[in-house]
């Protein structure tokens, strides 16, 4: 089963695919062979962000111009196939701007949306079995609103890119907006366990080693977080997470204390889970989270 949402690919012209071999880390290959959730937003980085946009003209001018992408949204999937950490993974990736507007036509945000696949070679550390065929390891769909966001409030929203050399000022592609909390819902076919959200027992306490050089709580670590605790509140530790959708609201930082409500639900042979990563005490989701494992 899959995540509940993943958009359609695009046919996209050269300049904004690329492809790269990635090479996975003792940690990225679970003991039964499955890459982990974690594993594949790396090759985000390794494919589309440095063979594609760290020297892009548009993207430099809106750097200059203190305008930047943040991500808001990622939905990653992963296949079951065991995968060796010993041979490289293949993979392909993309970038496309588009944007979302109002009743009125007018631009509400602008997206840089990322997608990209990965295959490996069938196969287990250390061990001969295996065939070693070319076999799906996972995706990424990664999606990120421009923001200025070092400017005064009423100026961060960005509804244009008239700075960005290369870019579109509006970009001709047009799309809905996914609502943050839409990630955060029971999918279609599963079977509720928990009429209402529960708070997992383990309090976050989120210190420097949560956190990457963007200066905030790195993305992934929810991802890991909320894995914890739905493995906790199914009693599973022979699951692996295969999918999650999380939606990024407001980041998280060193000293922050959080939260994890949840409601269970089955589907199938998969256990999963879906809720936000709260303040401790009251206030407003740092995060929205779906996600299951088998």
């Amino acid at each position: 089963m899959r995540a509940p949402f993943f958009p359609p690919t695009q046919e996209l012209p050269e300049a904004q695919r690329a492809a790269a071999a990635i090479e996975p880390r003792y940690e990225d290959v679970a003991q039964d062979g499955r890459v982990t959730l974690t594993a594949l937003p790396h090759a985000l980085g390794e494919v589309v962000w440095r063979q594609r946009l760290a020297s892009h003209p548009g993207n430099r001018a809106l750097l200059k111009a203190g305008i930047i992408p943040i991500l808001s949204r990622m939905v990653i999937e992963a296949s079951e196939e065991p995968i060796p950490v010993t041979r490289p993974m293949d993979a392909t990736g993309s970038y496309d701007l588009a944007c979302s507007v109002d009743g009125a036509g007018d631009v509400e945000r602008i997206f840089l949306d990322m997608i990209v696949e990965v295959r490996g070679k069938r196969g287990r550390t250390h061990q001969p079995s295996g065939d070693g065929a070319d076999v799906p390891v996972g995706r990424v769909f990664a999606e990120h609103i421009f923001t200025r966001p070092w400017g005064p409030p009423e100026a961060r929203k960005v509804r244009s890119l008239e700075e960005a050399e290369g870019y579109p000022r509006v970009p001709p592609r047009r799309r809905d907006f996914r609502e943050l909390a839409a990630a955060s819902a029971l999918p279609a076919g599963a079977t509720l366990l928990d009429a209402e959200p529960l708070l997992d027992p383990v309090p976050i306490l989120f210190g420097l080693m949560h956190t990457d050089s963007n200066q905030h709580v790195n993305s992934l670590v929810y991802l890991r977080l909320f894995e914890e605790a739905l493995i906790r509140r199914h009693g599973a530790p022979d699951k692996l997470a295969r999918w999650i959708e999380i939606g990024y609201r407001k980041p998280c930082f060193a000293g922050d204390r959080v939260r994890i409500a949840l409601q269970a639900f089955t589907r199938g042979d998969e256990v999963g889970a879906f809720g936000a990563f709260v303040p401790e005490g009251s206030g407003k989701p740092y995060a929205y989270v779906a996600m299951g494992a088998r």
